[in-house]
């Protein structure tokens, strides 16, 4: 019999995900990740661990599976909040949820599961995987889950080969009210379990306290720049090379604090992301005011008037050579290749008409239509109809 360790979060989605593979024969084990020590900068009442882990605990009972937790704070300290630390500081933004999954479930987890003598290791995750053969040689897919409103193949865009061989994702075929209807009828205590929706594991997080444990606040200015500024009336030569006209597409927009007028102060310009509208305090203006860059060397944030404004938008973005990761190698593109792509930027996006473009330093995405908020630091993932076949991390 075929050993699983699934990771019981606490939730609805990894409790009927134990359940079904039960259901297959598997010889199921349940494991709770503990990553977080920190109370202080959690909503209490929102998740915490404890009330999750208690709740896996019942559902392992229910089912007669053995059950235990694993402190994995520290791994998840260094891989992952330090990670977010120095991303913001930067001036990018981080997705901890697609790291969570590359360095702690699929990681550091997968490995304590197999030192448990498990063949694999499961998820409630709503995607689903596939087996083809390339060349011979068995490749796994990482496909989108049957149920398009919960579809979190996003989430797993870093994942590789040896990775996607030992996981499972046994409810990727179902919809989140069937996988409801499930928990229900085995009368499981997280049936009707709210979704949480903070930090992977960590429960609901108060990110700008989460941030001031380490970004100290910092008074800066709030400039607004006019929609009609030359900024973006910038043309490229026409004899540029196409390297050249993406990189012109994709590049930041120069911006300097005299180009526009001020609206008020900030207190860190790394507690700002691209496309954000709330949290700005500015009043008074005909629109709401957006953030369409942040500069963290001047401690700036520059802001633009309404949600189609131009310095929102971009026709493409650029990932550098280190960070274009393929889940199917085989289809890598050499330097010089392009491939048309549906894409993300975001999870929840639809997906949007695109074409890779390789070159020696590194990954260009064009748009078929401009982007809003294309952010630093997130993960655009590229997919063949339902399959996730690549990702990187956006510069």
């Amino acid at each position: 019999m075929k050993r699983v360790v699934v990771g019981l979060s606490g939730g609805v989605d990894s409790s009927v995900a134990a359940y079904l593979l039960q259901q297959q024969g598997y010889e199921v084990i349940g494991l709770f990740m503990k990553n977080w020590h920190d109370d202080s900068v959690t909503i209490s009442n929102e998740c915490p661990w404890l009330e999750d882990s208690n709740d896996a605990l019942l559902v392992a009972e229910k089912l007669g599976i053995p059950f235990q937790t694993v402190d994995l704070s520290e791994q998840y300290q260094e891989k992952i909040v330090d990670y977010m630390f120095s991303e913001y500081e930067k001036g990018r933004t981080p997705n901890p949820d697609v790291l969570c999954n590359r360095e702690i479930k699929f990681d550091v987890f997968m490995k304590i599961a197999l030192s448990l003598g498990a063949d694999y290791v499961a998820t409630g995750h709503y995607c689903r995987k596939g087996e083809i053969e390339v060349n011979g040689e068995k490749t796994y897919q990482l496909l989108a889950g049957v149920d398009s409103n919960k579809d979190q193949s996003y989430f797993l865009c870093q994942l590789s080969q040896e990775q996607l061989a030992k996981a499972l994702f046994p409810i990727g075929e179902l919809t989140k009210p069937e996988v409801r209807e499930i928990a229900a009828e085995m009368e499981l205590v997280t049936a009707e379990k709210k979704d949480s929706q903070g930090l992977c594991f960590i429960g609901k997080v108060r990110l700008p306290e989460f941030l001031q444990q380490k970004l100290q606040p910092k008074e800066g200015t709030i400039i607004q720049i006019d929609k009609n500024d030359p900024v973006y009336s910038n043309e490229i030569q026409n004899e540029s090379s196409l390297e050249e006209e993406l990189h012109f597409a994709s590049r930041k927009m120069p911006y300097v604090q005299s180009m526009g007028k001020v609206m008020g102060k900030h207190q860190g310009a790394h507690y700002f992301t691209v496309g954000q509208r709330k949290g700005l305090n500015v009043g008074g203006t005909t629109d709401p005011l957006f953030v369409i860059a942040t500069d963290v060397e001047t401690n700036t944030i520059y802001t633009g008037l309404s949600s189609n404004h131009p310095g929102l938008f971009k026709s493409a973005l650029f990932i550098e050579k280190s960070e274009v990761h393929w889940i199917r190698e085989d289809l890598a593109l050499a330097n010089g290749e392009t491939m048309n792509v549906m894409t993300r930027i975001r999870y929840r996006q639809p997906l949007q008409k695109a074409v890779l473009h390789q070159f020696e330093n590194g990954m260009y995405i064009s748009f078929e239509e401009p982007q809003s908020a294309i952010t630093e630091g997130q993960f655009a993932a590229w997919y063949h109809n339902d399959e996730l076949i690549g990702s990187g991390v956006i510069s």
